[in-house]
């Protein structure tokens, strides 16, 4: 074990002297996540950010959508060519609506829980329990985002 630490502090030490930069660092360049230690909120690309704060569908409701289950935001656009009753219009607005709401309010959650895993990681203050509790609460918001979306289009 003495060895191996020896070992660690002389090819720390070596790569000091040499100029090198941390692993971490270095290595950024060649990561697949190369660039996007700069985000917001590391798991989010800008683009889902936005999209989970004004609680739009991402691609979350495919198993409805590709199915012939339109969602409420389609019917909207196509109204006119389903020949779509005002009380039609009425109803689906209201789905969209409701929809949009949860989809929003669970979203924010979401992004806030992200934010928290990032800090904790970001200042060390992340343990096994801590790190178990906060990914079963985001993965539960993210069914639940889910669900507003493919419900409406169910509904």
């Amino acid at each position: 074990m003495q060895v191996r630490n020896f070992v660690l502090v002389v090819i720390a030490s070596m790569a000091t002297l040499l100029g090198a930069t941390p692993l971490s660092a270095s290595s950024d360049a060649t990561s697949s996540y190369a660039g996007q230690q700069t985000r917001n909120i590391k798991a989010f690309s800008t683009q889902e950010l936005t999209g989970y704060l004004e609680g739009k569908g991402m691609g979350l409701a495919k198993a409805a959508e590709l199915i012939h289950y339109p969602g409420p935001r389609h019917v909207l656009d196509m109204a006119r060519q389903l020949s779509l009753s005002e009380q039609q219009i009425a109803q689906s607005q209201a789905i969209f609506n409701t929809m949009k709401e949860n989809a929003m309010a669970l979203g924010k959650q979401l992004v806030r829980k992200e934010h928290e895993l990032d800090q904790r990681f970001a200042n060390g203050s992340i343990d096994p329990e801590s790190l178990k509790v906060l990914t079963e609460e985001i993965v539960s918001l993210q069914a639940k985002v889910r669900y507003a979306h493919l419900n409406a289009h169910l509904q």
